[in-house]
């Protein structure tokens, strides 16, 4: 009597046991998901629709007041021009520099590979500033110039389209060495060298069989430098000047300065749809990237020997030290240097060694609640910064965990919630400023509003760093733990988060770290009184006079420091 029982007490334990969990389990996943769906669905899909309404009505009732189908043709044309040859000149500088990183070993290699990614997670407002310490009216190169004799007046390089191209260069670079170098890393060395013993030159070796290999990765490389061109706003605004306008700029002039919202909602129709057509492209060029056959592993890297070798790899780490090195010291030199005028109000002079730029942070000279001391715009911004990382990693960390073990609901919520990685910043902050200014979402006087327009903005980044690191842990270690009595939390303190640890502090890094850089929807969104760095150097840069522009570089260089601090935190992280 006995067996029969504990057969049939069996087969009932084992049936509940294989589907209850299944359904507990969806539950959960659902449940899970609830919060970062609505997080993103409030703040981005919302404020989008409403652009989208605003901008159709906008299209049907001609409402435009000055505006005209031109000035979107004139910025749409222009935006297009200023990617195309940005990404052109970002390609032909950076694939002498991806082949030296590829093919040679040098002193300092791997501390300068670290180093490159730091101007892509710059500010632009730093870059402005530095590109304007380095060649502005009162630049490093003019003085010297001026001193030298050799011109008179100091050249005009800010407000033309040479500054927007060379901050764009700056700023891209390190994408094709990054992506292109590590394809180039990862060749077989065996192909070239066999069109070699067939008697093919360097060129058509390089043409017929090197390139056709790369050409994946490199139309990947260009693909991302040209949608972050196409997306770019404070190169434009600062060191374009008024006399170029792309979609970006023009909606933020459009919104703000010429209050016409429905005009700065149809320009923002046009950003939405060029820029989601390009990441659609850099997508896919990404994946056949990843799908071309290369010889993982091996190791093609050498010293140079000849002196044709040495002289081409002293002059590609020579200029890309001036591309790189420069635009990052010089505003940091002109914050400990003071500024006079000599010789016309066009021309200064450095004076010596002061502090004052520094001490010059800690007061608010207008004397009012209105106006908010540099010190109290950098304690606005690390505020923000942490709020933003708490919410990105708090909505971003079980989102991967689902997302690394995918079902039906998460290959929708998934392009569901990278969507924002799509659309600008100024257009995001124009969705804000139009959906949650009246009811029943008034919040565009809520000082949480820029942790959450910033949390939108790093909480793509937060899921795609963590769902490759948390996709590679063992299932079966997550078995074991739920064996041994273990509940799901449980299971992620003891199982997933020490494998993870490292992927999570990078995320919280990267996170941090564009919080203090964002400059597009924080312009738009941002309350007079509540500035932060980038808001609050844009502004001195703007203003005339030596303390303007030495407070500016001074606030420059600590933005420039924390974000360097941020990226060394992420390359630790990856060591």
């Amino acid at each position: 009597m006995d067996e029969p029982l504990e057969r049939n007490d069996v087969a009932v334990d084992r049936m509940p046991a294989g589907r209850a969990p299944r359904r507990s389990f969806s539950a959960g996943r659902t449940l899970v998901w609830i919060l970062p769906a609505a997080f993103v669905g409030i703040f981005f899909y919302v404020p989008l629709l409403s652009i989208l309404r605003m901008g159709f009505d906008a299209a049907l009732r001609s409402g435009l007041g000055a505006f005209s189908a031109r000035t979107i043709l004139n910025a749409t044309g222009f935006t297009f021009y200023q990617a195309a040859l940005s990404t052109l000149l970002t390609v032909i500088v950076g694939l002498p520099g991806a082949y030296v990183f590829a093919r040679f070993d040098f002193p300092l290699k791997r501390l300068l590979r670290a180093f490159l990614i730091v101007p892509f997670i710059l500010p632009t407002v730093v870059v402005a500033a530095g590109f304007q310490s380095l060649l502005g009216p009162n630049g490093w190169v003019n003085l010297a110039l001026i001193g030298a004799g050799i011109i008179r007046q100091p050249f005009p390089f800010l407000h033309s389209l040479g500054a927007i191209l060379l901050a764009h260069i700056f700023y891209n670079t390190s994408i094709v060495l990054r992506l292109v170098g590590s394809a180039w890393e990862r060749l077989d060395p065996n192909l070239p060298a066999a069109a070699r013993v067939l008697g093919a030159s360097r060129w058509k070796t390089f043409r017929r069989v090197t390139f056709p290999l790369l050409l994946p990765s490199l139309l990947a490389a260009a693909a991302l430098v040209f949608l972050f061109d196409f997306t770019s706003f404070g190169v434009i605004l600062i060191l374009g000047g008024p006399g170029f306008s792309t979609l970006e700029t023009e909606i933020y002039i459009q919104a703000l300065q010429a209050f016409n919202l429905p005009a700065a909602a149809l320009l923002s129709m046009v950003q939405i749809a060029s820029t989601l057509a390009l990441v659609v492209l850099s997508t896919r060029l990404s994946k056949r990237a990843e799908s071309a056959t290369l010889k993982v592993g091996y190791r093609t890297a050498r010293k140079p020997v000849s002196a044709a070798e040495k002289l081409s790899l002293g002059a590609v780490l020579c200029l890309l030290g001036a591309l790189f090195f420069l635009p990052l010291i010089s505003p940091v030199a002109s914050s400990f240097l003071r500024t006079e005028a000599a010789r016309g109000e066009r021309t200064s002079v450095q004076t010596g060694f002061t502090l004052d730029y520094y001490r010059e942070l800690f007061i608010n000279r207008r004397e009012t609640a209105f106006f908010a001391s540099p010190i109290e715009s950098a304690r606005n911004s690390l505020l923000v910064a942490v709020a933003t990382t708490i919410i990105a990693l708090g909505l971003g960390i079980p989102s991967s965990m689902l997302l690394s073990r995918p079902g039906r609901l998460d290959r929708l919520i998934e392009p569901f919630l990278l969507l924002p990685l799509g659309t600008s910043a100024v257009t995001l902050g124009l969705g804000m400023l139009v959906a949650l200014s009246r009811s029943p979402l008034d919040l565009i006087r809520s000082p949480l509003l820029l942790p959450v327009a910033h949390s939108l903005v790093a909480l793509p980044f937060v899921v795609r760093g963590l769902k490759p690191a948390l996709a590679g842990i063992p299932a079966r270690l997550r078995e074991a733990a739920a064996t041994l009595g273990a509940s799901p939390l449980r299971v992620w303190r003891a199982v997933d988060f020490p494998i993870a640890a490292r992927a999570v502090l990078s995320a919280a890094a990267f996170a941090f770290a564009v919080s203090l850089g964002e400059f597009g929807a924080t312009t738009i969104i941002v309350r007079p009184e509540f500035p932060t760095m980038p808001v609050a150097i844009y502004r001195f840069l703007g203003q005339p006079g030596g303390l303007n522009y030495g407070q500016a570089m001074a606030m420059a260089t600590l933005l420039l420091l924390l974000c360097a601090g941020a990226v060394t935190a992420i390359e630790r992280t990856r060591e």
